[in-house]
């Protein structure tokens, strides 16, 4: 299916708009997946064409998103990832946790971004970032495709790598969402060491039901059940 190529008409308007110089693009993956931490990438890119055929990493085959990725590691101006850990999103929750990942990924940066382009439509940065909003930014703004590339694949290769000694939960192929294998496995061994304790699947699991995490919400706000999905096969 035809796409349009990112190109840098965000990142053009915010240096007209703020005077902003060095603008990094952000991304998550990891936010709906049941094992394994949230990833952040930022990239920052500057005004250069970038490489054939970039564009939203779920628009790519996993061959060319990973041939991709090695190209962006030396295409981009610099790059850095950040993640929060299972345990954290259990403790912070999603929007919080994401915050961490994105943070330690700016701080790791080179240089310190004087705006940033933040895919989506809700800022889950916040202050003292300077943060433009865009929704679908991983298709249309070239930095935030970089970001989310990169992202991925890293997170995916994470995965795998985590999957070596829990074979039957097929991280390699599902990087930690609910696939059919991974319910399999879920149903029949229960949650391993990696994943969320606090995730609404474990209230169909009778047998495992005593291992969720509850936090307590004393600030009196609802809790966030964004990427939560049920057990439903």
């Amino acid at each position: 299916m035809p796409y349009e190529p990112p190109t840098h008409t965000v990142e053009r308007s915010l240096r007209a708009t703020t005077g902003a110089k060095v603008i990094a693009g952000v991304d998550e993956v990891g936010r709906g997946a049941w094992a394994g931490p949230v990833t952040v990438c930022a990239a920052i890119t500057g005004l250069r064409r970038p490489p054939e055929g970039l564009t939203d990493s779920k628009l790519l085959t996993l061959r060319r998103r990973t041939e991709l990725a090695e190209i962006l590691r030396s295409w981009v101006t610099a790059y850095a990832l950040g993640h929060a850990s299972p345990e954290e999103i259990d403790d912070l929750g999603m929007t919080a946790a994401l915050r961490l990942a994105a943070v330690r990924a700016l701080d790791a940066l080179p240089v310190r971004p004087d705006a940033v382009i933040l895919d989506g439509k809700h800022d889950y940065l916040g202050a003292p970032w300077k943060v433009r909003t865009v929704i679908k930014g991983d298709r249309s703004c070239v930095a935030v495709a970089a970001a989310s590339v990169i992202a991925k694949v890293q997170r995916d290769k994470m995965m795998a790598e985590l999957g070596v000694d829990h074979a039957d939960f097929g991280f390699a192929d599902n990087a930690g969402y609910p696939s059919p294998v991974h319910k399999a496995a879920l149903a029949e061994r229960g949650p391993t060491p990696h994943h969320r304790l606090s995730w609404a699947y474990l209230d169909a699991l009778p047998q495992w039901r005593h291992l969720k995490k509850v936090r307590s919400w004393a600030d009196g706000s609802v809790p966030e059940i964004e990427g939560q999905l049920g057990f439903d096969f």
